[in-house]
């Protein structure tokens, strides 16, 4: 992450549990939904998305953009979060040239293996 620090109040691993516009079956598909706001080597799981997250505060929370792949197929977008009085998040993400989604998501531990790194569309014939 670049610029500003992430708030202590937002930094740190956020469980996605809840989608507003796609369906929350598969949604942990690749392991827990996650988003990490830790200012270090970021990154955003959840249906068959995996992606680096570049986070900045804002004041009224935090953007982000991210950058990934679905399966294999490479797919950027943005980001916000808000925190709620109950302490857990709420955001919305875009997918570039795409649709989007409000999200919700409640503090968490790291996951205990590392999120991979976004396939490349390289590593499809690679299998």
């Amino acid at each position: 992450m670049t610029g500003t620090a992430i708030p202590p109040e937002y930094r740190g691993w956020w469980r996605i549990i809840d989608t507003g516009t796609w369906v929350n079956d598969g949604l942990d598909i690749l392991g827990p939904a996650m988003l990490s706001l830790t200012g270090n080597d970021d990154r955003l799981r959840m249906h068959c998305l995996l992606a680096y997250v570049d986070a900045r505060p804002t004041k009224t929370g935090v953007s982000f953009h991210w950058q990934g792949a679905w399966e294999f197929d490479q797919m950027s977008g943005s980001g916000t979060v808000k925190l709620r009085k109950d302490g857990g998040l709420t955001g919305k993400i875009r997918i570039k040239n795409g649709d989007d989604s409000t999200f919700s998501a409640e503090r968490a531990e790291g996951p205990g293996v590392p999120i991979p790194d976004p396939p490349s569309y390289r590593d499809k014939w690679r299998r």
